[in-house]
């Protein structure tokens, strides 16, 4: 019995119509045990009981019904367990009291959520499976500090919010309660009465760890501890793996759309499926990381995940968390790592969501200006509020640490980090001193890396930043906001309107494909080919590419080892790998029948030979980031429309020399500066035969001979293919 039970009290006839109106916002002052004249009373409600009883020493002690209300109460004498049983005509039942336990939450974790520097607040909040005072069941906790009431519904109590009010802990704004005999898969959302006294929509738990399968959207309890990892071999390495000198190549994936059991349904892969096929097929493909679209529950299902409800819960689309633990193992257990796409930057106004959570404008903003999104019809956190700031932080702790992942890609930064972000004058609310930078976004972000790596160590974080804000990928001890790489969205837009392009013209648009050397070195670049590439109208991969069917391949195996010959990390959007020739459609599998065309299959083998020729080549990745690992030898020969570099590892590794040919006109007797003489071995060729293509290239490797030429000490004459990329190593 807890102290705020042992005082005398009775129940009231007026506190007992509280009770039965679900307006009582103390129930634990004056339901459960209390003693009055040294002897244990016991009161509960229960509106469906015309008697109730409570069962102690093998006696059934009568409880006395108050004023009609379904509130009974009446000596209990003892101090040992005892339960509850309701009369209704011939029926009866029998429960344990919810309000005979005392509080679970510990005084630090409300210290530190009431400070907002809770970093584990999963560990607190949200639904866990547990024993407390020797009774299985289940403790809910959540933060609702402008609520008048809060009650945890469900089948469990006919989703009557009357029956298991919370309790209020103290001036954080956290109510919880244990509800006996309650646990793994049962669903549940929140009633909260607002500071108004106004019913809110139900709430689905802003911490829970499972979701019913949408259009339902109730919060699941599930029992997340003891999975039992057996990927330390792989955590102890992927600080290596992930490091900036380290060969990294993303396949993204939306896994609704990846593969479907078409006779099935056409129901997606669950995660224990996709452990199997897709870690299979991306390990064949040589691809170093799997990025996972968001996969925390979402309701819509065209918002990819991009508008999620549930931030803690794995979505049931595919499994249950345990499930998706499963997945990360297996990808772990094969060399592969796991990126999830992570968004904080807004959430969707359903009603069951954050919006307005206890009547309050409590995780957005009040002013619009501020705390919607009009491109997206979305709801913006309000950063400044430090329980907020500490709920997102949290968030992605939690998905480094119960689920092991390798690093969050984070979404859609450049609209947290100004406040103008796509908003015409009037539309938007300066800084402090008036500027546009949201200093509060930042602070978050900030902080939200430094927590990352101090407590994850290997992890990588990853910013989609489309514009030039500065030191993105720098440390924050420098003044950066302390990713660990950037999406190059500048290096992506040129290359990709230069591609589109007729050959005829590409002389006069040189520049888009040298231009993103000025500035490849400022960040840590990932280059990404992304599903935003390849929707809405843009056409796929293979449809911007110009010229007749087999210059549309060509072009596009070009263009892919132009890519992976280029300084940064490579992330391609599945389906792009086999240059599926329809828009992604997040409804459909991408279309695998196309193995069988040669030209599809030779474009899957290309870019699974490139990613073994780059993850093999130290002088293709280790200098990523720095300028010493590159030197342009032909830059400026927009008439044949061809370029060509070097790339070097820093060390004693082999040179690499890589040559584009951007025209469907065959180059004979090219003439290359070369950055030393002797044999050099054709590593590969986007024309080989094996890819689709003409198999027109140099026998296999070219001799340079010691004659200096535009500051090279040697020279080659070499045959470049139409529409080609040729990477050649040092032997």
């Amino acid at each position: 019995m807890n102290q705020s039970q042992a005082k005398p009290a009775a129940i009231t006839v007026e506190a007992a119509r509280a009770i039965e109106a679900g307006r009582h916002g103390d129930p634990f002052s004056v339901l459960g045990p209390h003693m009055i004249d040294g002897v244990r009373h016991v009161t509960c409600f229960d509106p469906g009981a015309s008697e109730m009883f409570a069962m102690a020493g093998g006696t059934a002690h009568p409880l006395k019904p108050v004023d009609g209300t379904g509130v009974f109460s009446g000596p209990a004498p003892g101090d040992g367990h005892y339960w509850i049983k309701g009369v209704a005509g011939d029926k009866d039942w029998e429960f344990e009291d919810p309000y005979r336990y005392g509080p679970v939450m510990g005084e630090m974790d409300e210290y530190l959520l009431g400070e907002g520097t809770h970093q584990r607040i999963w560990t607190a909040l949200g639904a866990h499976v547990l024993e407390h005072e020797g009774q299985h069941g289940t403790h809910f906790a959540v933060w609702a500090p402008n609520a008048q009431r809060v009650s945890v519904v469900g089948e469990f109590n006919g989703w009557d919010g009357r029956r298991h009010v919370m309790r209020k802990r103290g001036a954080t704004g956290t109510w919880e309660i244990f509800v006996p005999n309650i646990g793994e898969g049962e669903a549940y959302k929140y009633e909260i009465l607002g500071a108004d006294g106004q019913r809110q929509p139900l709430k689905s738990d802003p911490v829970g760890f499972g979701s019913q399968h949408p259009p339902e959207n109730a919060s699941v309890v599930r029992d997340i501890r003891g999975y039992g990892w057996q990927d330390a071999k792989w955590m102890k390495s992927r600080e290596a793996r992930n490091e900036r000198g380290a060969p990294i190549s993303v396949y993204e994936v939306h896994l609704p759309s990846w593969k479907r059991k078409v006779d099935e349904g056409n129901r997606p892969l669950s995660y224990q499926e996709a452990a199997e096929e897709l870690v299979d097929y991306v390990v064949e493909m040589g691809f170093t990381h799997i990025e996972l679209m968001p996969i925390s529950e979402y309701p819509f299902d065209g918002s990819w995940g991009y508008q999620p409800v549930g931030l803690f819960a794995p979505t049931v689309r595919h499994g249950t968390p345990h499930e998706f633990r499963n997945l990360v193992e297996a990808a772990h257990k094969r060399d592969v790592g796991v990126l999830l796409d992570w968004v904080p930057g807004h959430f969707p106004a359903d009603p069951h969501g954050l919006g307005l959570f206890d009547g309050t404008h409590l995780y957005e903003h009040a002013d619009p200006r501020e705390g919607f999104h009009q491109d997206w019809n979305t709801l913006i956190y309000n950063y400044g509020r430090n329980e907020v700031a500490n709920f997102l932080v949290s968030n992605a702790l939690y998905w480094l640490d119960e689920y092991h992942v390798d690093g969050l890609r984070v979404d859609a930064v450049a609209s947290m980090l100004y406040r103008d972000y796509s908003r015409r004058d009037g539309e938007w609310v300066p800084n402090k001193d008036g500027g546009r930078e949201n200093y509060e976004a930042i602070a978050m972000l900030q902080k939200t890396n430094i927590a990352a790596y101090g407590q994850n160590p290997g992890v990588m974080t990853v910013a989609e930043e489309s514009t030039s804000f500065p030191g993105v990928s720098h440390p924050v001890d420098a003044g950066g906001l302390g990713f660990g790489y950037k999406w190059n969205m500048g290096w992506m837009n040129d290359t990709l309107s230069y591609m589109s392009k007729d050959p005829l013209y590409r002389r006069h648009h040189h520049h888009q494909m040298t231009f993103g050397l000025h500035y490849a070195f400022s960040e840590n670049f990932i280059l990404p080919i992304s599903h935003d590439e390849v929707v809405h109208g843009k056409g796929s991969m293979i449809g911007k590419m110009p010229g007749t069917e087999a210059e549309k391949f060509a072009n596009l195996r070009a263009y892919y080892g132009f890519m992976w010959g280029h300084p940064g990390k490579k992330l391609l959007f599945m389906g792009c790998e086999f240059a599926q020739p329809t828009e992604w459609n997040e409804m459909a599998q991408l279309s695998w029948h196309l193995f069988d065309d040669p030209k599809h299959d030779g474009v899957r083998k290309l870019v699974r030979d490139l990613n073994t020729l780059y993850t093999s080549t130290p002088a293709l990745h280790r200098l990523d980031w720095s300028p010493e690992g590159f030197q342009w030898i032909e830059a400026d020969d927009s008439t044949n429309s061809t370029y060509a570099w070097i790339r070097r590892s820093g060390g004693n590794d082999k040179e690499v020399v890589v040559v584009c040919n951007m025209t469907p006109v065959e180059r004979i007797g090219h003439v290359l500066p070369m950055p030393s003489s002797g044999r050099w071995r054709e590593a590969l060729n986007t024309d080989a035969g094996i890819y689709g293509g003409g198999d027109r290239g140099n026998m296999g490797h070219i001799e340079a001979r010691e004659e200096p030429l535009h500051g090279q000490p040697a020279r080659a004459e070499l045959y470049l293919p139409p529409l080609s990329t040729q990477i050649f190593v040092k032997e």
